[in-house]
């Protein structure tokens, strides 16, 4: 993140440069163009940060649903519930 910040402050320091009303109009475009480079770069890695931050925050979401939505799950025994259909069964005349 500190290679980040770096870049931020390298391309306020261009603005702040580009502002010099003595500054040549090459000198002032070659600073131009660097920092649109690096604007476009570090735009770029927001945007992959940005993503994997959604990504996160959905698993979170998610994990925390299923854990609120975990069905109540008995377990049925076939055998004893077969025994009483067939008692029903007999007694029905």
């Amino acid at each position: 993140m500190k290679d980040f910040e770096k870049r931020i402050a390298h391309l306020e320091e261009l603005a702040e440069k580009m502002r010099d009303p003595d500054l040549p109009l090459e000198k002032s475009f070659g600073f131009f163009e660097e920092g649109v480079m690096l604007a476009r770069e570090l735009r770029k890695e927001l945007d992959e940060l940005q993503g994997k931050v959604e990504i996160l925050l959905n698993s979170l979401e998610v994990r925390e649903n299923d854990e609120a939505e975990v069905p109540n799950i008995t377990k049925f025994d076939f055998q004893s519930s077969e025994s009483q259909n067939d008692s029903q069964d007999k007694q029905a005349p």
